[in-house]
C-alpha cells in the first residue's frame, strides 16, 4: 500500500484509520463532505504534508474518483444514519464500488456483526452462519452480497468486521460514543442495554492497526475479516473505569425497549436501535484466530487503559 484514499474520513472508524496510516507514513487523501470538519481533523494531527484534504459527496462517485489521484487502496469508511440504513446504506455502497470500478482499486469496507443474526457459536468466526432475524441485519446481509457481487471485475473488496467500538473518535454513531462523552463532561449519561451483562467493544485505535495491517495484504481480499476486542466487559465497570478517569460522578441510565421507544418519538434514530437489543442481552463475541494465524497477533489495549485514554481525550477537547 503506496497511497490511501479515506471515505468517511471525519468519522468513528474513519479518523481512526486516517490517524493510523498518517503515523505510519503512509500518502493519506482523507475525503469527507465537510472543509471545516476536515481541517479540523487534520489540525488533530498536526497537518502532516502527507495528508490530503478531499471535499466530495460519497454518493456522488464521480467526485471519489476525482479526489482519487493515484491511491492503490481505498477505505470505505462513510455510513448512514441508523434509521435511513434501509434506503441510503446499498445506494452509498454502490457509489463507492462505482469509483472503485473505474479507479480499479482495492477497497477496504467496514461494517458490523449485524448480518450474522443471534450467535450459533460461543466465539463467532467468519464461518458462522448468516442468518439475520433483524430489518438492519438483512439489511447489512445484502450490502455484502453487493460488495462481493461479480459486478465489479476490476475493484477487489474485503469485508472487516467490528463489534461495537469505542476510542477518542467515536461518536454517536456508536452505542458507547455518546455515553463516554457526556461521562468526560460530568453529564448524566445513556447507555444502551444492560448493564449488567459482559458484551466485546473494540478500541478504535487497536481496530485502526489490524484493519491498516489486512489492508496491506493482498490475499486478504475477497474476504470476510473479524476483528475481536479486549475482551467482554459490562457497562457497569464500563461507568466505573469512565468516571474515575473524569473525576465526575453523575447518573448514568440503562435505555432498554421502552425507554429507547420513548426517545425514538424525539430522536429517530433511537427507536431504529430497539430491534438491535438482542445484542445486549445475548452478545455475539468476535474469534480472532483467522486473524492470528495469518496476519499475526491481535492487537489489544486493555479496558482500564483504553477507556481512560478516551475519557482525556475527550475533555481535551472541550
Amino acid at each position: 500500500m503506496k497511497k490511501a484514499i479515506v471515505i468517511g474520513a471525519t468519522g468513528g472508524t474513519g479518523a481512526a484509520i486516517t490517524e493510523e496510516l498518517v503515523k505510519r507514513g503512509i500518502s493519506t487523501i482523507a475525503f469527507g463532505r465537510s472543509s471545516q470538519k476536515l481541517e479540523r481533523f487534520a489540525a488533530t494531527l498536526g497537518n502532516p504534508a502527507h495528508l490530503t484534504l478531499a471535499v466530495g459527496d460519497a454518493m456522488n462517485p464521480d467526485d471519489i474518483v476525482a479526489q482519487a489521484g493515484d491511491a492503490d487502496v481505498l477505505f470505505h469508511c462513510a455510513n448512514v444514519p441508523y434509521h435511513e440504513m434501509v434506503s441510503k446504506l446499498i445506494p452509498l455502497g454502490e457509489s463507492v464500488m462505482e469509483a472503485a470500478e473505474r479507479l480499479a482499486i482495492k477497497v477496504v469496507a467496514i461494517d458490523g456483526i449485524y448480518p450474522y443474526g443471534r450467535k450459533q457459536m460461543d466465539l463467532v468466526t467468519e464461518e458462522h452462519p448468516k442468518q439475520p432475524h433483524t430489518k438492519k441485519g438483512k439489511i447489512r446481509l445484502d450490502y455484502e452480497r453487493m460488495l462481493f457481487s461479480m459486478r465489479w471485475s476490476k475493484a477487489k473488496v474485503m469485508i472487516v468486521r467490528l463489534p461495537d467500538y469505542y476510542g477518542p473518535t467515536a461518536n454517536e454513531a456508536s452505542y458507547l460514543g455518546s455515553t463516554l462523552e457526556a461521562i468526560a463532561a460530568g453529564k448524566m449519561a445513556f447507555f444502551v442495554g444492560n448493564m449488567k451483562v459482559p458484551r466485546e467493544f473494540v478500541y478504535l485505535p487497536d481496530a485502526a492497526a489490524m484493519i491498516t495491517n489486512l489492508a496491506g495484504k493482498d490475499f486478504a481480499y475477497g474476504q470476510n475479516w473479524n476483528i475481536p476486542g479486549a475482551g467482554l466487559i459490562s457497562g457497569r465497570e464500563i461507568v466505573r473505569i469512565a468516571q474515575a478517569a473524569s473525576g465526575k460522578v453523575k447518573p448514568v441510565i440503562p435505555m432498554k425497549k421502552l425507554g429507547l421507544s420513548l426517545l425514538g418519538m424525539f430522536v429517530p434514530v433511537m427507536k431504529e436501535v430497539v430491534e438491535m437489543l438482542y445484542l445486549t442481552e445475548d452478545p455475539l463475541t468476535l474469534s480472532g484466530d483467522k486473524y492470528k494465524r495469518l496476519i499475526g497477533p491481535v492487537t489489544v489495549t486493555p479496558f482500564q487503559e483504553g477507556i481512560s485514554s478516551t475519557v482525556l481525550a475527550l475533555q481535551d477537547r472541550v
